[in-house]
């Protein structure tokens, strides 16, 4: 596999890590029958938002169907490779998948992915479109959205929201969803544009609903 990896590096939320020994950490946890090792030695862990206190990673196992999710905690040392939804974005795969025609999420992050980058906007690829592209295992249906990350260390200007507003509004082959992601965590900017400031802050420790998301309460 081609895969573009990163070792060594803290996992961030919606990175995907791909478990170094999947027997021993079935034998560690106790999860459903479809998250058996055989499936956990292709499939990727998705990092999700929590904390403990003895530095394991919060992650999510998810399985071919949407039904198939469960909350599990990782250490460093299962982490074989991780990838970043940046880095799914960088290598493009979308643009020769096979399925490319017949998938509508595929064609509608065909068409936005060079607008993106025009703006030289810092963006990725998440829920099953970037787990798809980065895993090779076929979870796409017809009726699947594109999900994407911005990481906005510093606040998003007027211009700047309104034209990923209209990038989400004009999409026409398939839900567009977009997260920002600030220092205190992440956003829908779908939600921002519906009230026109406050939204629920998505962080470690929970929820935050705040008006300002670069400087929440």
């Amino acid at each position: 596999m081609n895969m573009a990896t990163t070792r060594m590096r803290t996992p961030q939320p919606h990175d995907l890590i791909w478990i170094d020994d999947p027997e021993a950490f079935v034998a560690g946890e106790p999860l459903p029958d479809w998250a058996d090792a055989a499936w956990l030695a292709r499939a990727p862990v998705v990092v999700r938002r929590d904390q403990a206190s003895d530095g394991r990673i919060p992650v999510g196992l998810r399985g071919r169907s949407r039904a198939q999710r469960h909350a599990a905690w990782l250490t460093a040392a299962q982490c074989a490779r991780v990838m970043s939804p940046d880095a799914i974005a960088r290598q493009a795969r979308w643009r020769d998948h096979p399925r490319l025609a017949e998938i509508p999420a595929l064609r509608e992050l065909s068409r936005v992915a060079p607008r993106l980058d025009d703006r030289q906007l810092e963006w990725g690829v998440t829920g099953a479109v970037g787990f798809a592209l980065a895993s090779d295992i076929d979870v796409l249906h017809r009726g699947s959205d594109v999900d994407l990350l911005i990481s906005c260390p510093t606040a998003l200007s007027d211009d700047e929201t309104q034209w990923l507003g209209a990038l989400i509004d004009g999409a026409y082959e398939a839900r567009l969803d977009i997260q920002v992601a600030t220092p205190f965590g992440a956003f829908a900017l779908r939600e921002r544009m519906r009230t026109g400031g406050r939204v629920l802050l998505k962080t470690a420790t929970g929820p935050v609903l705040c008006a300002d998301p670069w400087q929440p309460a």
